[in-house]
């Protein structure tokens, strides 16, 4: 199960670099707690234990895949790493932080692989569940919802203008779940509600509907909003706070945080973004945002 889930980390320079000045690490300071929110592969958790030998680490993913690849790419800093099966808008620290990580978004693996239902590029089932154990499916979802919420969810999470045309097309064909059909089936029929020429651009047709769909499976963005209100909390004077974003949906709630909350001091006054040489060895990396800010005294 390890082996399948092999993931890049986005932006580990601007991370470390970002996470240099955590508190507590210099000499005669006891160890200190950082939160890696979303822990996938552990790539991110293992650069920042081994830059910093005080520091111990939690680590969060609902993945179960993911926590057993992290758990062996972790296993060198022993008992400085534990890992949780949690979603980080549940979880509540045992003690005080110098820094909190969450790298939003879906993962390579997890992308790559068809089973789980994210992407449309292999045949799927209509799943995408970051914890494939709970929690309902996308074939649910649109059997359940009303035409018009759908329409709705399609158009606030995808950002997809066509979103009623969409929403009348899966409605009329359903039911999804149990119908034996793909996430490739999916994807054609969305792409069947756009004209022809704009079925071959650059972006899928069905890209912003499977974001959509995603995002509202596993509640993406209400667990964001409830991260960046708790997280400012567990943090020590001085403690980080990091947020990777992939879409404007979650870079302007994490900007607006940032800006308002009187418990944060910004220091990103604009995101951290992908190196050239980054962008072109990872190209996932390209929409990746990396915001940071410092809890007040």
């Amino acid at each position: 199960m390890a082996v399948s889930f092999a993931h890049l980390p986005v932006l580990t320079d601007p991370v470390l670099l970002a996470f240099a000045g955590l508190p507590g690490q210099h000499d005669g300071d006891g160890e200190s707690l950082l939160l890696d929110c979303t822990l996938g592969g552990g790539g991110h958790s293992a650069l920042l234990l081994a830059a910093h030998p005080k520091l111990r680490l939690i680590g969060l993913d609902r993945d179960p895949a993911a926590r057993a690849a992290a758990a062996e790419r972790l296993a060198a800093f022993g008992d400085r790493a534990v890992i949780h099966a949690a979603n980080f808008a549940d979880f509540t620290p045992p003690a005080p932080l110098v820094g909190v990580l969450a790298d939003l978004g879906v993962s390579s693996p997890q992308l790559d692989e068809p089973t789980r239902g994210f992407s449309f590029r292999a045949p799927g089932p209509l799943d995408m569940r970051m914890d494939p154990q709970t929690g309902e499916t996308a074939a649910e979802l649109i059997d359940r919802l009303e035409e018009s919420t759908l329409a709705d969810l399609i158009h606030g999470y995808g950002e997809e203008r066509l979103s009623r045309r969409i929403a009348r097309r899966l409605v009329a064909e359903r039911p999804w779940t149990g119908s034996g059909r793909s996430t490739a089936d999916l994807a054609y029929a969305v792409a069947g509600c756009f004209p022809p020429k704009a079925r071959h651009g650059r972006i899928h047709p069905a890209t912003r509907t499977f974001q959509a769909l995603r995002i509202a499976v596993n509640d993406e963005l209400g667990a964001l909003d409830r991260l960046l209100a708790e997280a400012p909390g567990w943090l020590v004077p001085g403690g980080l706070l990091a947020v990777i974003s992939f879409h404007s949906l979650e870079d302007r709630r994490v900007k607006t945080a940032f800006l308002t909350d009187p418990r944060l001091e910004r220091l990103t006054r604009k995101p951290l973004v992908a190196s050239e040489e980054e962008e072109q060895a990872n190209p996932r990396s390209r929409s990746a945002k990396l915001r940071v800010a410092r809890r007040v005294a």
